[in-house]
Order: C-alpha cells, then sequence, then structure tokens
C-alpha cells in the first residue's frame, strides 16, 4: 500500500471514529452532542450517511480511482458538516474543540492527497506512449 494510502486511509478512519462517537453522544444524551435534527435535515442519519461514505472510500481505495478519490472528498465534505469552520462560533465550541480540529486536519488530509493524486492522472494520450 502507498504511504499516501495510509494517509488518506488514516484521515478517513478518523472521521468514521468521530462521526461514530458523536453519533454514539447523540443516541445516548451525552453532553455535547450534536442536535438531534438540523433545519434541513436529521442529524444521526446524515452521520450514518457520512460514516458509510468513509467506508466505501477505505474499501475502493480512497486514491485508486476516480470513485475513490470522489469518495473521499465526499466523505471529507460530508464530515465538515460536524467538524468545520462554522464550528468556531459555536457556542459550545470550548467543549468540541479537540474534535473539530482533528476534524479538520483530516479534512484536509484528504483533500490534499486527492488533489495531488488527480494531477499527474492528467496526461495526455501522446505522453502515455
Amino acid at each position: 500500500m502507498e504511504q499516501s494510502n495510509r494517509h488518506v486511509i488514516a484521515a478517513l478512519a478518523t472521521l468514521i471514529v468521530l462521526q461514530a462517537i458523536m453519533l454514539s453522544a447523540l443516541y445516548a444524551g451525552i453532553r455535547p452532542h450534536p442536535p438531534i435534527a438540523t433545519p434541513l435535515f436529521g442529524i444521526a442519519p446524515f452521520l450514518g450517511a457520512a460514516i458509510s461514505v468513509a467506508l466505501a472510500a477505505i474499501i475502493v481505495q480512497p486514491l485508486g480511482s476516480r470513485a475513490g478519490r470522489a469518495l473521499s472528498a465526499l466523505a471529507a465534505l460530508m464530515a465538515l458538516v460536524s467538524f468545520g469552520p462554522q464550528k468556531y462560533f459555536d457556542a459550545q465550541f470550548a467543549l468540541i474543540y479537540p474534535a473539530v480540529l482533528l476534524g479538520q486536519f483530516a479534512a484536509l488530509v484528504i483533500f490534499a492527497s486527492v488533489v495531488k493524486a488527480v494531477g499527474p492522472q492528467q496526461t495526455t494520450v501522446a505522453e502515455r506512449v
């Protein structure tokens, strides 16, 4: 396994663990936990979907194919709903900052790795021959 794949898998696993813990806190009612609902959707189903996308990215190899890169980027975007920069303005930021900072770092690793992996793929047919 390439080192860049390991970085992305580690970052995806980080997001899975963070989201699973937040989902568990929601179900158990342990503070701080995410709200039960946001204006657009229920947070528990969204976290379940985000975890599923991250697992799917790991299974199809996060940088090995177009689908893997797309799933990896989607997993990072979905995680930023819970851990994005908007959380700096959350009233509970002092309680959740470790998860927010780690989630943002993991998303950054994923985005940077996907961009780096896409770069070399952009060769013409003449260059390959």
